[in-house]
């Protein structure tokens, strides 16, 4: 008999933490849809790379990392908490290795932690676990086996604040942890909202976030959310991003990887009723070893529904982008627009990148388009900046500056663009060595 993989032995160790993952006064419908995403991952296991959706992402070294739940997170100080944040005077929910923070949080009843709703007010997760596809998404099946504690968003009908809302997801690196937050969005109809989603790291300490993000626009909602990943070099982050938009609604999600040893983004997406509008942005940097891997999955269920979709990759060292971008317009999905784009720029002789943007159209009454493009700077543009006076390491930098700035500048929490940037440049400076 042979010996377990990697992936066998770090499945039957996040399953023995599931199985000690006291339900206390848990709801019923809550506790039912824990235990069958037990067993849809205690079946499918961690993903492998003989999987398509896998081929290019091997989580071995994730699996290796032997890293537990945090029984009751360390509070760091408040100071220290405004320090790290991107916009410490806006209205925030902290949560430390997988914990709600209510010290350190002031957002008041419209960020809400999930640990407490699930046990006291149930009613408010409704729509909890109805999004993420667990047999297609086997980290999201972990998320929810082990589902404990995160942020509930609820924002009620002609809701409408549009002051930004930042939830800031702490790794504290005291330990070697895996934390798998919840994040719950739910905007009824005539609602409007910006959301801030920042997980950053304190210490060195390597260690696993899973995270999980439910978002359902209603008929008529805006909503505007920005993912930010800026872990230490350690760190593995995998992230599952789960939206439902209703009639005539508008979600733009920017995602921004800018740190992480392996970084796996999925969003899935779907336009269920007419008139929805979604558009879908993102940024990866990479340096060094680093996997940066985005898979985007927009389903046009229905007519009359538009998608655009930009993610722009600049590789230095020897890193590894992945992009695959899927868009599937369904039969009746008439008057459909949908454009996706992913231009890579490769900053390192061993860098690269694997980009596979995809169209599956089964209508005939469409308006659609994706392109791809893998290349390095523009000698010719590095020569006109030269001529102008600019030596060539400033004429690179403002050239992958330009490259990555059309995302910043797409950004409308005001504030969030100009504390980004520094950490944008650093991550440039890092991929140009």
């Amino acid at each position: 008999m042979s010996a377990p993989t990697p992936l066998e032995v770090a499945r039957d160790r996040f399953l023995a933490d599931a199985r000690q993952l006291a339900p206390g006064e848990e709801d019923a419908r809550i506790a039912a849809l824990r235990s069958s995403a037990l067993e849809v991952f205690a079946s499918e296991g961690l993903p492998h790379t003989k999987l398509e959706e896998w081929r290019y992402t091997n989580v071995s070294p994730l699996a290796r990392l032997e890293a537990g739940l945090a029984a009751a997170a360390p509070t760091p100080e408040a100071s220290r908490i405004d320090e790290l944040a991107l916009l410490p005077a806006a209205r925030r929910a902290v949560v430390v290795d997988g914990h709600f923070s209510p010290e350190l949080s002031s957002a008041g009843s419209c960020a809400e932690s999930i640990a407490a709703l699930r046990r006291w007010r149930p009613d408010h997760l409704a729509d909890l676990g109805r999004l993420p596809d667990l047999k297609a998404h086997p980290f999201a099946a972990l998320n929810t086996a082990l589902l404990d504690d995160g942020v509930a968003v609820q924002l009620r009908a002609r809701e409408n604040d549009i002051r930004p809302l930042y939830l800031l997801f702490v790794s504290t690196g005291v330990a070697p942890v895996a934390a798998h937050p919840r994040v719950s969005i739910v905007a009824e109809a005539l609602s409007e909202t910006q959301v801030v989603i920042d997980h950053v790291s304190l210490g060195e300490t390597p260690g696993i976030t899973n995270a999980v993000i439910e978002t359902c626009v209603g008929p008529d909602a805006r909503v505007d959310l920005t993912l930010v990943q800026r872990e230490h070099a350690g760190h593995f982050h995998v992230s599952g991003l789960h939206v439902e938009q209703r009639r005539a609604s508008r979600f733009t999600a920017r995602t921004l990887s800018l740190g992480g040893a392996l970084v796996r983004n999925d969003l899935s997406l779907k336009l269920a009723e007419e008139g929805a509008e979604c558009r879908l942005d993102g940024l990866f940097i990479g340096s060094d070893a680093q996997v940066l891997d985005n898979h985007t999955l927009v389903d046009h269920a229905v007519p009359h529904c538009t998608s655009d979709e930009l993610y722009k990759g600049l590789l230095g060292g020897s890193s590894r982008g992945v992009f695959r971008g899927r868009v599937v317009v369904r039969p009746h999905a008439q008057q459909t627009a949908a454009t996706q784009s992913n231009p890579n720029l490769l900053l390192g002789r061993k860098a690269e990148i694997d980009s596979k943007p995809q169209l599956e159209i089964y209508a005939d009454d469409v308006k659609c388009s994706h392109g791809s493009t893998i290349g390095q700077l523009d000698p010719d543009a590095v020569f006109y900046l030269q001529s102008r006076g600019i030596g060539e390491d400033a004429s690179r930098e403002l050239l992958t500056r330009a490259f990555a700035g059309e995302i910043l500048g797409s950004i409308p929490v005001a504030g969030l663009a100009a504390a980004l940037e520094p950490l944008v440049l650093d991550r440039l400076h890092a991929a140009r060595q």
